[in-house]
């Protein structure tokens, strides 16, 4: 996609969300619904993911874990963001790769050590760019990157996740 058919996409967007908004608060939802065993099928809308434990902690490694739905979810937003943003500041992005890596001690999840965390203690999110441009612009590319992608914001802000029971 180009400059000017991206702007063409999203000028009409942007000034509809200035002229109105409240109508950019859009929900995002996914579903999940108990599957055999210890899984569950989550539906997002798009396509159907059978999700169950890790091999770590017993699972048989055919369903997607959640840890790794979540790096991927970084991967894929950041990937997303990275292009738009390039095609956004006229970058020559030849290509890239985008690898997210994240550490967590299984004891916690697994209830064996009260004193170990459940979940990802670090992540890392590296870019690997093929392109001419200079550092100067690889750095503004990077962070507007890190500005606009959604889930790299979520997971580095501290949210309000309200449970409740129906």
């Amino acid at each position: 996609m180009d400059l000017i058919r991206l702007k063409n996409i999203q000028e009409p967007l942007k000034e509809k969300y200035r002229s109105a908004p409240e109508s950019a608060l859009i929900t995002l939802k996914a579903t999940a619904h108990l599957g055999a065993g210890i899984s569950c099928k989550i539906d997002s809308g798009k396509m159907l993911v059978t999700a169950g434990l890790h091999p770590a902690t017993g699972g048989d490694g055919l369903a997607v874990c959640a840890g790794d739905m979540l790096l991927e979810s970084l991967a894929a937003c950041a990937g997303v963001t990275l292009r738009t943003v390039a095609t956004a500041i006229n970058f020559d992005l030849q290509d890239a790769q985008i690898l997210v890596e994240g550490d967590l001690d299984f004891r916690g999840t697994l209830s064996i050590d009260r004193n170990v965390p459940v979940g990802f203690t670090d992540i890392r999110l590296r870019f690997q760019l093929d392109t001419n441009e200079s550092n100067e612009k690889i750095d503004t590319l990077i962070k507007l990157t890190e500005r606009y992608c959604v889930v790299f914001q979520t997971l580095v802000k501290e949210n309000a996740i309200s449970v409740s029971v129906n």
